[in-house]
């Protein structure tokens, strides 16, 4: 039995997400990162600490979707530009948590206006039904790819 293993880029969801990705990060790198010392993996872990202050590095890893150890490197990072500060966790003193800094405070400030300008130029033309849909459709796609019925 021969298959139809032909596929279209132009209609193959992955490629399509990962473009819409890709541009993103360009975009936010040119008109937002340029001069700050920050990668984008600092920049997730910069935004998630600032809406999640005294996180454990272990959640930021699960909140930004990079790996722990990735995590680790990219904290120490922000540590040595100043914009967060580590302190064992008083639930557990093997346990980090991650604080930012007034310095990145200021920093997160100035660049999250300019993350969310280019989330409404990506999403230009978008009913906040569509938007709503698409945030819904993507995060379940997202578990269903890391979620505990992917493991089992």
């Amino acid at each position: 039995m021969v298959r139809n293993t032909s596929l279209e880029l132009s209609d193959y969801l992955p490629y399509l997400i990962n473009r819409v990705g890709v541009a993103l990060v360009e975009r936010f790198t040119r008109e937002g990162l340029r001069g700050t010392k920050l990668t984008i993996g600092t920049w997730r872990v910069l935004a998630a600490t600032a809406n999640h202050q005294g996180v454990r590095q272990v959640d930021l890893a699960r909140l930004t979707s990079i790996e722990v150890s990735t995590v680790s490197r990219l904290v120490t990072r922000l540590g040595q530009l100043g914009l967060v500060r580590r302190s064992r966790s008083a639930k557990s003193s093997r346990e980090v948590t991650v604080r930012l800094t007034p310095k990145g405070r200021a920093l997160f400030l100035q660049l999250a206006p300019v993350a969310v300008t280019l989330q409404k130029t990506a999403t230009r033309g978008l009913t906040r039904t569509e938007l709503a849909l698409a945030r819904r459709v993507l995060s379940r796609m997202h578990e269903n790819l890391h979620g505990p019925a992917s493991r089992g």
